[in-house]
């Protein structure tokens, strides 16, 4: 297997010279990818608010090609395939959005593409690269019958907010390749299309759910609440972060959640506690508190004992390994630690003891109808003892009617939060804490 990497990689060492006679087209080695001018190029579309998505061409019978035409026959082959590459994506694309054309990881072509979410689609992408491919299949075999290369194509966006633009760009093309070597569905594409274009443009929205104080009625605090773009099948705050999770893009779209609940904050000059949920997944990355810290550094007149940070149980803590050092670090930023979705499953109870947060939320399974219901009121008294050997405050999720409120209230619940009281609502100017 070795000696076969290392064939073909001799083998597409021939293509290390310039292979377009635009400067900016100039066919660049895998050694000169992480230098100029293709970061260059792909900072300046970054700056000029387009995204950048690598486009792998891959030959999947290259070693059957190079047996089969010999040394002489091979060479010709490459020859004529770096011409028609270059004619054909001449044509097919506009010069302004090409930023590099080379051999990446010597196992293709990489195309370097500066993309405008206002003017691109996925669609059109999908479309380009299918229509590059016939024009090259169809001008090989014009020039030479008996070649008859298989390709395969995928692409990917390079991430905006990576710390390194060549890790960015290694990353993107890595997983351009794994989409080249099996296509996966033109619907997969769209989905993350789609959630790279809201994460770009931030296109989201922050509404925000009073928690209300049981005894009293008043307000206490306040759960910041996702909203994707209005009127898109992504506006739903289950369907937009499922998406980003499986794309990739869950670390980033959360981050803008958190930037955008500060700039809420600042805007509305609120004082009150304010509640931000975020997955284990995130919560664990070993970017976590560097960028926590920045955003903090930019809005200093927010203290983090305002805010509170609430684990949500989409994801088990287990085997991760920043996971509870990050917990640590964040409380002594002076950050609370909620657990959400409590009396869901056992996830949740395994976390109480694991990380002994300052709130437990219980999640809404547990109110349905309780007041209805003895045995779920069994559940919630002795959630509220786990809470109180924890030293846990207690909120309540998804009250919808009185009923169910006078429950809560007989057995000393401290917080609430649901329809009952309010629905989720912008952020409002004045909200002071008492």
């Amino acid at each position: 297997m070795a000696l076969q990497c290392n064939r073909v990689l001799k083998s597409f060492s021939k293509w290390m010279k310039i292979f377009l006679p635009l400067p900016k087209m100039r066919f660049y080695p895998p050694q000169f990818i992480v230098r100029d001018p293709i970061t260059k190029g792909v900072k300046r579309a970054f700056k000029s608010g387009n995204e950048v998505a690598i486009v792998v061409f891959t030959i999947k019978n290259l070693r059957e090609l190079s047996n089969q035409l010999g040394q002489l026959g091979y060479t010709k082959f490459i020859a004529c395939l770096k011409k028609t590459f270059r004619e054909v994506i001449k044509l097919e694309i506009e010069e302004d959005d090409i930023i590099a054309l080379h051999d990446y990881s010597s196992d293709g072509l990489t195309l370097f593409l500066s993309i405008d979410h206002n003017h691109h689609c996925v669609t059109e992408i999908d479309k380009r690269m299918r229509k590059i491919i016939r024009e090259v299949e169809k001008n090989l075999y014009a020039e030479m019958p008996a070649a008859q290369p298989i390709f395969d194509t995928g692409y990917m966006f390079i991430e905006k907010k990576h710390y390194s633009i060549q890790e960015a760009i290694l990353k993107a093309n890595q997983q351009a390749l794994a989409m080249a070597e099996k296509r996966v569905r033109s619907e997969f594409n769209d989905m993350l299309y789609t959630v790279n274009k809201i994460v770009a443009q931030k296109d989201i929205r922050m509404l925000a759910q009073p928690i209300i104080n049981v005894a009293t009625g008043e307000v206490k605090a306040w759960e910041m609440l996702t909203r994707g773009p209005k009127g898109t099948g992504l506006e739903s705050p289950l369907q937009l972060f499922s998406i980003a999770k499986q794309t990739g893009m869950l670390y980033e779209l959360e981050m803008i959640v958190f930037e955008k609940t500060l700039e809420q904050i600042k805007a509305t000059g609120c004082t009150q506690d304010i509640f931000i949920n975020f997955t284990p997944i995130t919560l664990g990355n070993d970017r976590f508190i560097r960028d926590i810290k920045k955003m903090l550094l930019k809005n200093k007149s927010i203290s983090p004992h305002q805010i509170t940070l609430e684990i949500t149980e989409r994801d088990s803590i287990d085997g991760m390994d920043n996971f509870l050092y990050n917990i640590k670090v964040l409380r002594t930023l002076g950050f609370r630690i909620a657990v959400d979705d409590t009396g869901a499953g056992y996830a949740s109870l395994h976390s109480i003891s694991e990380i002994m947060p300052d709130i437990i939320k219980i999640d809404r399974s547990v109110i349905q109808d309780i007041d209805k219901n003895s045995v779920k009121e069994s559940m919630l008294q002795g959630l509220l003892l786990i809470a109180r050997e924890a030293g846990s405050l207690v909120v309540a999720e998804g009250i919808e009617n009185k009923e169910e409120a006078s429950v809560l209230s007989r057995n000393r619940v401290d917080l609430a939060q649901g329809y009952f009281y309010a629905r989720p609502k912008a952020l409002e100017k004045g909200l002071k804490s008492s």
